[in-house]
């Protein structure tokens, strides 16, 4: 290390023990160029809970090395202007994001200058094809959180997107990674020959009923059926809907979205050797993972045809319930959906 060099290293050493010194205990200092070339990360939406624990978790004082040095850089905070649930937790996630060294983008474009990854966290799924369209055109590659889109046509024209551009996108609940859910995929309960899953399913005006919540328990059950779900039929009563999923090879899966009592997470797999619970929602930590092993990699570990697979399974379910509860094929709404 020459004379200068050292300097500089004595110099921003003193001033790290200051800041410690002066409180007692590490805290968020917003610091500029802390983050490695090619791992700057920026976030599309601040309206939820998602986005500032992701903050959290990449911005650390410590950071978990299995997050190999991404932090997030900028954000653009705007969302939805129509779901109150969403519009109205942008302010005070802003300010929490800021203290972590989060640069505040008036624009998407701006944004994507300052960055080399992305996470698309918008709550409101309709928005989604727009502003992934942008990140695209900058070539960045993305994480798009649930849901991917608030139609299946939609679905389908992000991926087809990516795909033009060349640009590798991800997407996936939380849910997928359960301790349940990877037990299942480790083989300790054989071959899987039906699951039912349950998950709260609140409803959003603006989205399908199952797209705004429901999803995540429909993803639990694809994470451990598989694709290959060749027709819906959906019982839907106050309260109360379940979805019944036969796949190709003749196995039943069913999804129930709990709108009443107890709001929780979980499913049992029945398998040839064992019948295992998924257990409850496990955090955060383990999609983040993921994500970053996709930034890393440029492969998505859910692939475009299970997710599109996920969100026509999603739409029969919406269309047999406006038929009463009458069996859809996903092959019609697939063939309904491209046409658009």
């Amino acid at each position: 290390m020459n004379i200068t060099n050292r300097r500089k290293f004595l110099l921003q050493t003193t001033m790290a023990g200051v800041a410690l010194g002066l409180t007692g205990t590490l805290r968020a200092v917003p610091v500029k160029n802390t983050s490695i070339p090619g791992k700057r990360a920026g976030i599309i939406g601040l309206d939820t809970s998602h986005s500032p624990a992701f903050v959290k978790a990449l911005n650390a004082s410590v950071p978990n090395p299995v997050y190999k040095g991404y932090r997030v850089v900028a954000a653009y905070p705007h969302g939805s202007k129509d779901i109150r649930s969403s519009y109205e937790r942008i302010p005070g996630y802003t300010e929490e994001v800021k203290k972590f060294g989060v640069e505040i983008m008036p624009s998407i474009e701006a944004l994507l200058e300052k960055v080399d990854v992305v996470f698309l966290e918008t709550n409101d799924g309709r928005l989604h094809l727009e502003q992934a369209l942008q990140v695209f055109r900058a070539g960045k590659p993305v994480f798009i959180d649930k849901p991917v889109a608030a139609s299946l046509k939609d679905a389908i024209a992000i991926y087809e997107a990516a795909e033009t551009y060349k640009v590798p996108v991800f997407s996936a609940s939380s849910l997928r990674y359960t301790k349940g859910a990877r037990a299942v995929l480790g083989g300790q309960a054989g071959k899987v020959l039906g699951a039912d899953t349950f998950s709260p399913m609140k409803i959003e005006p603006t989205h399908p009923d199952l797209f705004w919540y429901g999803i995540h328990g429909v993803e639990s059950l694809f994470t451990v059926m598989g694709t290959g779900c060749v027709e819906v039929t959906r019982i839907s009563r106050p309260g109360s809907d379940v979805v019944t999923g036969v796949w190709a090879d003749g196995r039943i899966g069913t999804f129930r979205g709990l709108q009443e009592g107890k709001q929780t997470y979980g499913g049992m797999v029945f398998g040839d050797k064992e019948v295992l619970s998924l257990g409850t929602y496990d955090g955060y930590d383990a999609l983040l993972e993921r994500i970053i092993e996709f930034f890393e990699t440029r492969i998505p570990p859910v692939s475009a045809k299970e997710t599109i697979e996920i969100f026509a399974f999603m739409e029969a379910a919406e269309w047999s319930k406006k038929r009463k509860g009458a069996t859809v094929r996903l092959a019609d709404v697939m063939r309904k959906a491209r046409k658009k």
